[in-house]
């Protein structure tokens, strides 16, 4: 049995009806593009995150761009970080004019250590980024704190952390904005790309919505320059629904995590490390093991499919090296980086294909002598 480590067609099937209903209700609306669905898609989602406001953009990276400008980011101000994570939050920041300034992690969970975040601020620094990564939530107390006392604009990028949750509150509404996306294989995923950013500000909503829509409030008039940046009628009305199985899908990816703890305990691997005060909504599985790669190679053999993410730290590509980092810089994000991978992990997981991916992995383990 091939198991992959993700996939959306039994999920689909599951859901045909649903979705294709949403589908034929947009399409027989004539109102393709920002109608009811996107605001309707929009309010619901912030209030089950605990935020004011929705504003709907066409992917995840544009709504880390977006969450930044709407804040106030200009040319030059540094923007803190971390280089664990997906290239998209930093080319966001890039693209906003910002510099990206990077802090390493948390060894256990992989998430920015927000003890080594004070001393990375400068007096060009004017905002952070806290990445929920893997489906859990950074400190935000913490990175709040350090925030407070430098005036720093705080934003989330929560497109791996859809339902996750920080001492009650629910990711995405613990910063001036937050950002999310809506790619397939996410938490909460359309089939295509969409984003969000969720804020509590009035002033910063306002101004989300000018930036996506060419800086325009009236048609064919430009208050700022804006962007063509907007989350389309058919996804929005798809999550609509898929917003109403989210807490299932959660529930599922949490059995899942529980099996693999079970099956895996006592073995060499590293297990997933939830961090106090956090609920796990494991968008991603994460073990550990320092001969990774042997790991995986075997795996595959045996047809069971893993990711790494992310095999290559940000501040080490080619793509970054104006930055000024190199190899040595962030120790614990490029140990990870050697060491880490994902396990098969979607609601739709079957425990058999799940147990096949259990045994080969242990199997796998002994015949390395671990």
């Amino acid at each position: 049995m091939a198991v992959n480590v993700w996939g959306y067609l039994k999920e689909y099937e599951a859901e045909r009806e649903e979705i294709m209903a949403a589908v034929a209700d947009v399409l027989g609306s004539g109102k393709l593009i920002l109608g009811p669905h996107v605001a309707a898609f929009e309010e619901e989602f912030a209030a089950y995150c605990g935020a004011k406001h929705g504003v709907g953009c066409d992917n995840g990276t544009s709504a880390v761009m977006l969450a930044l400008l709407a804040c106030g980011i200009a040319p030059g101000d540094e923007v803190i970080t971390v280089s664990n994570t997906a290239v998209p939050t930093v080319s966001a920041i890039v693209s906003a004019g910002g510099t990206p300034r990077f802090v390493d992690i948390d060894p256990a969970t992989y998430l920015m250590d927000a003890a080594r975040l004070e001393a990375a601020v400068t007096p060009r620094t004017k905002a952070v980024i806290a990445v929920h990564l893997f489906g859990q939530c950074v400190d935000m107390e913490a990175v709040q704190a350090v925030a407070d006392r430098h005036g720093l604009t705080v934003v989330e990028d929560c497109a791996q952390a859809h339902g996750a949750t920080r001492n009650g509150r629910v990711a995405g509404s613990m910063s001036d904005a937050a950002a999310f996306s809506f790619y397939p294989t996410k938490i909460l995923g359309t089939y295509g790309d969409g984003g969000m950013v969720l804020t509590s500000r009035d002033d910063v909503a306002a101004r989300l919505k000018r930036l996506r829509f060419y800086g325009m409030e009236k048609t064919y008039y430009a208050l700022e320059h804006g962007f063509n940046s907007r989350l389309d009628e058919i996804h929005a009305a798809i999550l609509r629904g898929k917003l109403k199985h989210l807490p299932g899908y959660i529930a599922r990816r949490r059995e899942l995590a529980a099996r693999y703890d079970a099956s895996l305990a006592g073995t060499s691997l590293i297990l997933p490390a939830t961090a106090p005060g956090n609920s796990h909504a494991y968008y991603l599985y994460v073990a550990r093991h320092p001969k990774r790669d042997a790991v995986l190679a075997r795996l595959k053999e045996r047809g069971v499919n893993c990711n790494i993410s992310y095999p290559w730290p940000i501040h080490t590509m080619t793509g970054y090296t104006h930055l000024g980092y190199k190899e040595g810089d962030l120790p614990e994000t490029e140990r990870a980086a050697r060491e880490i991978f994902s396990l098969p992990m979607y609601p739709s997981l079957s425990d058999a294909e799940q147990d096949t991916a259990i045994a080969a992995l242990r199997d796998t383990l002994a015949a390395l002598g671990e």
